[in-house]
C-alpha cells in the first residue's frame, strides 16, 4: 500500500522525537489543506502513516514539525527559540510509492531527507 510516514530524531539528546506534534497539508492553488495532525510516540513516530491508500496522492504537500514546543521542554531554550516550526515542502510525483520524510533535529539545525 502506498503511504506517506515520517520520524524525528532529536540530535540534541540522541532520542527519538517523542511528543512532537507534527501536522501534513496539501497545498492546491496555494491554498492549504488540513489532512492530518498527530503526535509522535516514543520512537519518534506516527503510530499509522500520515496518509495512505486512495487519499495518497500526487501533488504538494508541507509537513510542519512544532519542535519549539518540544525543545522548551526538555532544554532551556529561550524565550524566541531558534527553530520553532520547522516547514518541509515538497511534492509527490508518483501515488505509487511509499514516501518517507524523516527529520533531524536540534535546538539550531535540522535536516531531512526523502527515506525509504
Amino acid at each position: 500500500m502506498t503511504k506517506l510516514t515520517t520520524h524525528v530524531l532529536d540530535i540534541y539528546s540522541g532520542k527519538p522525537g517523542e511528543g512532537i506534534k507534527v501536522d501534513l497539508y496539501y497545498i492546491q492553488d496555494s491554498k492549504r489543506k488540513k489532512l492530518n495532525s498527530i503526535l509522535l510516540n516514543k520512537d519518534g513516530r506516527a503510530d499509522k502513516p500520515l496518509i495512505e491508500g486512495e487519499n495518497f496522492k500526487e501533488g504538494q504537500y508541507e509537513i510542519v514539525f512544532f519542535v519549539g514546543d518540544y525543545f522548551k521542554k526538555i532544554t532551556d531554550a529561550p524565550k524566541i527559540p531558534f527553530l520553532d516550526d520547522v516547514v518541509i515542502k515538497f511534492g509527490i510525483s508518483n501515488a505509487k510509492e511509499h514516501y518517507h520524510v524523516p527529520l533531524l533535529v536540534s535546538p539550531w539545525s535540522y535536516s531531512t531527507y526523502r527515506g525509504s
